[in-house]
């Protein structure tokens, strides 16, 4: 699929955020958009709600549950390719409700894959996490890096993972697994790192309450993680194969932390709070990512430093209407 030009396309966990912003890039390239979102009895479609009418006039809205094999049959319908994003991802709440995960993030993406290969669908992206990998044994990490499932919900997605690979092999269905690292930037959930410290302090609270600062991470704004599905969607060249998204950079959470602490309020401070903290063997101590393979085989590079990113973040979420849909005195798991 080297253009993706009128291709029509279905975004499941559309939205999201990482899906909200793939919708978003897909529509700014001509693409036929579909987009699966969870459905709820208010009618509400997460974070497409907020796109617009100039971008939601140009997307035909499916709601349903990823866990539901009929709903996505249907929706798979007619889809040259399927950007796969739909997926339960805190790590805490997996520690409370495993069944679920299962359910989302293995069941689903069978649904999927079932779909696709009844419907003969083009093109199938399936959307991993750099949490598969664990605790860095080497860096960069590479897409051949052991897997190391240290929490319910990495143990999910290595299995869809597995899945992915088998219908591949087993079926030849062509399939991607698509694997970004720690993405960031507008519209993120205050289950993530960064949008727990810049909802904080947006807020005017001088302490600041994170689990382990510890702990490194390789950070991709969105916008670059959204144009990286795109391209590997556009390549026959990731066919069969799992690739990372990654910006080949870490920095230490507590470093992060104090950076947007200056950038927003120089005056607030850190504060280690026990019940943010991961089981000691759970905590994944280092992701920093190889991008190489990506690079060769789509000519993919991060654009947007973190600097930038940050910048761009803070911009949004100071923003009171999007900061109202944030609870910044309770712990999101």
């Amino acid at each position: 699929m080297k253009n993706l030009e009128n291709k029509k396309v279905l975004v499941t966990g559309a939205g999201g955020f990482i899906g909200s912003h793939v919708v978003e890039y897909l529509v700014s390239q001509g693409c036929i958009v579909r987009a699966f979102v969870h459905y709820n009895g208010q009618n509400r479609w997460g974070w497409l709600d907020t796109l617009g009418e100039e971008i939601l006039s140009k997307i035909e809205i499916i709601p349903g549950d990823i866990s539901d094999s009929n709903r996505v049959f249907e929706a798979m319908e007619g889809i040259d390719c399927v950007f796969h994003l739909a997926a339960l991802i805190g790590i805490p709440y997996s520690y409370h409700a495993p069944d679920s995960y299962v359910s989302t993030n293995i069941s689903g993406t069978l649904n999927v894959l079932q779909a696709a290969r009844t419907h003969k669908t083009s093109r199938i992206l399936v959307t991993s996490t750099s949490e598969v990998y664990g605790t860095a044994r080497y860096v960069p990490i590479d897409e051949i890096h052991p897997r190391q499932p240290q929490s319910p919900y990495s143990a999910t997605k290595i299995a869809a993972d597995a899945l992915t690979e088998s219908f591949y092999l087993s079926f030849n269905l062509p399939v991607t697994i698509v694997r970004p690292f720690n993405t960031y930037g507008p519209r993120q959930s205050n289950r993530a790192v960064i949008p727990t410290i810049i909802t904080q302090l947006v807020a005017g609270k001088k302490e600041i309450h994170l689990g382990s600062t510890d702990p490194t991470r390789d950070l991709v704004f969105v916008k670059d993680t959204a144009e990286g599905f795109a391209r590997i969607a556009a390549s026959n060249n990731t066919l069969g194969t799992d690739v990372n998204i990654a910006t080949q950079q870490e920095i230490q959470i507590g470093e992060l932390a104090l950076k947007l602490i200056n950038l927003i309020n120089p005056g607030a401070r850190l504060i280690t709070d026990v019940n943010r903290l991961r089981p000691a063997a759970s905590e994944v101590e280092r992701l920093l990512g190889k991008n190489q393979k990506l690079q060769e085989l789509t000519g993919w590079k991060p654009s947007t430093d973190l600097d930038e990113g940050l910048k761009q973040t803070i911009a949004w979420f100071r923003n009171p209407s999007n900061m109202a849909n944030y609870k910044t005195s309770a712990y999101s798991v």
